[in-house]
């Protein structure tokens, strides 16, 4: 992505599942070594990193919070959500603003690649390893030639008890 912020249309109300016509749009970060692919649709925009405002006794993997255009956000960096190390931030680090059930959260990330496109057929399920990562908040995994796309339920991971941050949405 060439600019640290971009707006990406983000309009409709969709769930996780591969879409009517098969295909299905993800937009893929990294965080470490690994990728990862979340529903575009669920991505407002996309914001280089700043300086959050921290909030007293937040979870350690809750940043703190932004003022978007006059809208409080919380900001959940991802690193320290999966446990994968310390972050560091530098010029690509990015903020993903996502709008979940109608509330607006942003996810610190290493950095944003692109947007790929999968057909069910690319889509597998993701194997069972015990990780610190749960494996409820996985779709699956995505492959595209040699590439390998840890796929993420954020509606799912965004709702969960431990972040606390939005109720449950209804399924």
């Amino acid at each position: 992505m060439s600019s640290p912020t971009q707006s990406i249309s983000a309009a409709g109300n969709h769930s996780n599942q591969v879409g009517t016509n098969g295909r299905n749009e993800f937009l893929a970060f990294t965080l470490g070594q690994e990728e990862y692919g979340i529903d575009i649709l669920k991505v407002q925009e996309i914001r280089g990193y700043e300086a959050v405002t921290r909030i007293a006794n937040a979870p350690e993997f809750l940043k703190g919070v932004i003022n978007l255009r006059g809208i409080i956000v919380p900001v959940v960096d991802m690193r320290i959500k999966f446990n994968l190390g310390t972050p560091t931030y530098d010029q690509f680090t990015v903020v993903i603003i996502l709008n979940i059930g109608g509330r607006i959260m942003g996810m610190v990330v290493d950095s944003v690649s692109d947007v790929i496109t999968l057909v069910q057929e690319q889509i597998k399920p993701a194997p069972d390893m015990g990780t610190a990562f749960d494996a409820d908040y996985l779709i699956g995994l995505g492959t595209v030639e040699e590439r390998m796309l840890i796929l993420v339920d954020i509606d799912k991971l965004m709702s969960s008890a431990e972040m606390g941050l939005i109720e449950k949405i209804a399924a």
